[in-house]
């Protein structure tokens, strides 16, 4: 088996609202590889929200172990928190965040200037981003100059350009038409086959069967585990 790139062991979440304490994630552990293509299922109050959030180093744990890449990133802080995930994992959202004073090009260089490298280089490692992502005559545009479909391929762009261990996905169909969803889901079947590790969360069941394999949440636990044998292309 390939090297594991997350592993989530034990990991339990609680929230005090009040008086009152939400457990949020129950014990729920996990493996994924290098070069999975996964989807996180579950309905509104799942826990997958929480558990996303906790993949991508946007929170901790209350116990539990959590290495990603190697790196036991459990009780870091949140300086050390905010290295790893410039650094390991690129993050593609459901509303784009991208900032509207600046191009296409700009935005997609902005990783690259927290990483340090130089001017000249930024800009050649983003323009053969954007091209990758298909928006090679799209680059000196504003987002609202971008369709919703165009504007989600530079946040991809954007995710990809520091090449990082782990992209992570939160409902990235969810502000496009199915058509536009369709293109956007065969983009990333694209991006696996270069051997990204792609970890989405969905609750569509649709976006979700293009995922090799569907982990579903029920109440805080995994409800079921599954590879998917015909994902969708």
């Amino acid at each position: 088996m390939n090297e594991k790139i997350i592993h989530l062991e034990s990991i339990v979440k609680n929230y005090k609202v009040g008086t009152q304490v939400v457990r949020a994630l129950r014990t729920v552990s996990v493996d994924i590889y290098k070069g999975e293509y996964v989807a996180i299922m579950g309905a509104s109050g799942s826990g997958k929200s929480t558990l996303m959030n906790i993949i991508g180093c946007l929170d901790t744990a209350t116990t539990g172990k959590y290495v990603l890449n190697g790196t036991d990133v459990s009780s870091m802080s949140d300086d050390e928190l905010a290295e790893i995930r410039n650094s390991e994992i690129g993050f593609i959202f459901q509303v784009f965040n991208l900032l509207p004073r600046n191009t296409a090009l700009e935005n997609v260089m902005l990783p690259l200037v927290y990483a340090g490298i130089r001017k000249t280089e930024r800009k050649r490692i983003a323009e053969e981003t954007l091209t990758d992502v298909g928006l090679d005559d799209r680059m000196a545009h504003r987002p609202n100059e971008l369709s919703g479909g165009q504007r989600q391929r530079v946040a991809i762009a954007r995710a990809l350009v520091n090449k990082p261990a782990l992209l992570l996905a939160d409902e990235p169909t969810g502000n496009l038409d199915s058509k536009i969803s369709e293109e956007i889901m065969t983009l990333f079947a694209e991006i696996h086959k270069k051997g990204n590790t792609l970890v989405m969360v969905t609750h569509e069941e649709d976006i979700a069967k293009h995922a090799h394999r569907i982990i579903r949440l029920k109440d805080g636990e995994v409800e079921s585990d599954i590879i998917n044998k015909n994902p969708v292309y």
